[in-house]
């Protein structure tokens, strides 16, 4: 039997990508079912065939679609300023919670969420959904191949006219302003980046950073931003803006046998073995964004089965870390150092 959900924000998330991957995605709906939806926008419109909820505790206490049946999960796609918020009530009625990234910004609000989690003995999951785009898959299975040799160097790029405004009509982005975001490009998008590079090279030993604003005066919040990753024989570097002229993605990774490039959609690996070049456009067209999620979400469901808690708040903490540390690393104009990882509970 699904197991019985709940989506909190009905912005454009949750409609182009969680909504369509719980019930479209490959084999989703027989393990996770979503039965409402709660948005407390007026001028949000509810989804044919879901129950819709202006407020959480109405949708609780009517178990969603109004049988009054318990709630396994909360599925968190409001902005970022909320996310903790409400992880730590989903946690508290004793659901499970799945949230969009970033979940927490510091070790506090990470260490406050893993207690709660651990007493409620219940799984809180980051959709770190990028793990499942077919290209990046691609590019960690010819690494773990070795087929660029050991590599020393990481170079994210990320471009971007403008910052998503979502489903919102504001002038101002939401991502923009920092009331609703807490902050701009570097934990909007570099989250996605953070969590790549450590799946890759885990927790760096330290973080130099630069953040602020080149062209949207009206965001009170970064537009671009530069992080360097410092592993000692290894290095990553991130840049993200806001502020270029058209959308692009570029990655690569540089060993001692060739480099693996991703840009434009094509994915291109050089070295001792030849060159070979496939092409993912179709896969990375945004309508596609919600088989990612599918992918994501059989993880989600495999750790309540399990009972598996660390693995989850593990991945929320090493994002918030060296976010945490980058931020800092900018205002102090310095390096930070990270200090050696330790589990979370």
């Amino acid at each position: 039997m699904a197991r019985r959900g709940i989506v909190l924000g009905l912005g454009n998330v949750a409609r182009q990508s969680h909504l369509p991957a719980f019930l479209r995605g490959d084999g989703v709906a027989a393990r996770l079912g979503i039965v409402a939806t709660v948005d407390a926008s007026a001028h949000v419109e509810p989804l044919s065939g879901l129950p819709h909820f202006r407020s959480l505790r109405d949708a609780m206490e009517q178990g969603g679609d109004g049988e009054g049946e318990p709630i396994d999960f909360v599925d968190i796609c409001t902005p970022t300023a909320s996310h903790v918020e409400l992880t730590l009530w989903g946690l508290e009625t004793g659901c499970h919670v799945l949230c969009e990234k970033p979940v927490a910004l510091s070790r506090t609000e990470v260490s406050q969420i893993a207690a709660l989690a651990g007493a409620r003995r219940r799984v809180v999951m980051a959709c770190h959904q990028y793990r499942y785009n077919p290209a990046w898959l691609q590019l960690r299975a010819w690494l773990d191949q070795g087929v660029v040799g050991r590599w020393h160097l990481a170079e994210f790029q990320v471009y971007r006219p403008v910052a998503d405004g979502g489903a919102s009509p504001a002038a101002t982005p939401w991502r923009g302003r920092r009331e609703v975001s807490r902050g701009g490009i570097l934990l909007d998008h570099g989250t996605h980046l953070v969590y790549q590079l450590l799946d890759v090279a885990g927790l760096p030993r330290a973080i130099q950073a630069w953040a602020g604003r080149l062209r949207h005066r009206s965001y009170d919040v970064e537009d671009t931003a530069q992080l360097l990753l410092d592993y000692g024989d290894r290095l990553g570097t991130f840049f993200l803006t806001w502020s270029a002229h058209q959308r692009d993605t570029r990655v690569r990774f540089i060993g001692e046998d060739g480099a693996i490039e991703w840009s434009g959609g094509l994915l291109r690996r050089e070295g001792r073995h030849g060159v070979e070049v496939l092409d993912f456009r179709a896969e990375l067209d945004k309508r596609n964004y919600y088989q990612w999620f599918a992918g994501l979400f059989h993880r989600f469901a495999d750790a309540m089965d399990r009972g598996e808690t660390e693995p989850g708040l593990g991945d929320i903490d090493r994002v918030a870390r060296v976010l945490e540390a980058a931020y800092a690393a900018n205002h102090d104009g310095c390096r930070v150092a990270l200090q050696p990882e330790t589990e979370v509970r």
